[in-house]
């Protein structure tokens, strides 16, 4: 009987009701739609940046493939040296803030999830603070320049090097691990060190995937701390030199048009190469952090939702 009653079930599972499949499909086109959504803004950069200056200002609505093609404006961005150097330092901050980040959150976030740690409570409840409230851009300026964070390497790593949300999720994070595993590793005499290194980060991986990524974006993307702290153009992120192009007047970007060798004879077509600058800035900046994302993916949803959740 238990042989006869099998093969029924599994075609039970097999057929959906009326009902299950309506509800499939339209969560199916709503997905599909917002994935659209989301992805065309994308397409249109990638479009608009091999597209003919002339015909891509004079294009209204929406842009479904390139119009014309020019790497003008990817040669211009490549040729520049400044944005080159600028590349090779974001490279290096992005390196080594991010491991610095890390290194500091997970020692934070360690002693901070210690259920024995004494004045714990008012512990979090100052970090937290540092949350909602400031001293303000320019006592933290003098701040920075009197410690020697100004205009040098350490100036770009150094006042960013902890978050305080970072530090709150990967705490919770580890809060979520049994204890009794780490009360197995004491019995075998592992010191605080060695849990951490043998027990707490590699039943972390999600969760430091993902804190690794929020650093990685923020990192990638910072170009307020250069302008304020940084003097020397040799050290500017390529953040704050495309944030340069992107709010460059007239005058700049006929400047920058003829260091590429693009010859531009009149404001209208100053203009639009200086709108095809912009496409291509933008591609360069983004395209190098939109590679990271499928490989930590896997990693993202459950990381967020163990650092959010005290298990």
């Amino acid at each position: 009987m238990k042989d006869i009653m099998q093969p029924k079930a599994k075609r039970s599972r097999k057929h959906k009701s009326i009902g299950d499949r309506v509800f499939d499909w339209t969560n199916y086109t709503v997905l599909t739609a917002l994935t659209l959504v989301c992805f065309y803004p994308i397409l249109h950069i990638l479009f608009a940046s091999v597209s003919d200056p002339g015909a891509l200002m004079a294009h209204k609505g929406v842009l479904l493939k390139p119009l014309g093609f020019t790497l003008d404006g990817y040669k211009l961005v490549f040729k520049d040296n400044s944005l080159l150097n600028g590349y090779k330092n974001t490279i290096i901050y992005v390196g080594l803030g991010t491991l610095v980040n890390m290194v500091m959150t997970i020692l934070g976030a360690y002693v901070l999830s210690r259920r024995d740690l004494y004045f714990k409570n008012f512990i979090m409840i100052v970090i937290t603070i540092t949350m909602f409230f400031g001293g303000g851009l320019i006592p933290w300026f003098l701040l920075m320049k009197d410690i020697g964070l100004y205009n040098n390497l350490w100036a770009m790593i150094l006042p960013t090097a902890l978050s305080t949300w970072n530090i709150i999720i990967l705490r919770t994070g580890f809060q979520s691990i049994p204890k009794e595993l780490e009360e197995a590793a004491v019995i075998d005499g592992a010191s605080q060190f060695s849990i951490l290194v043998t027990v707490i980060l590699p039943l972390s991986k999600a969760t430091l995937a993902v804190i690794f990524l929020y650093y990685l974006v923020g990192n990638w993307n910072s170009w307020f701390n250069a302008m304020v702290l940084l003097k020397d153009r040799e050290l500017f992120p390529l953040q704050l030199l495309m944030k340069e192009i992107l709010v460059a007047n007239d005058a700049t970007a006929t400047t920058i048009g003829s260091a590429g060798g693009v010859v531009i004879n009149s404001a209208q077509s100053s203009t639009a190469f200086r709108e095809l600058v912009k496409y291509c800035a933008i591609v360069v900046s983004t395209v190098p952090i939109l590679l990271v994302y499928p490989f930590l993916q896997k990693y993202f949803v459950k990381g967020v939702y163990v650092g959010s959740i005290k298990g």
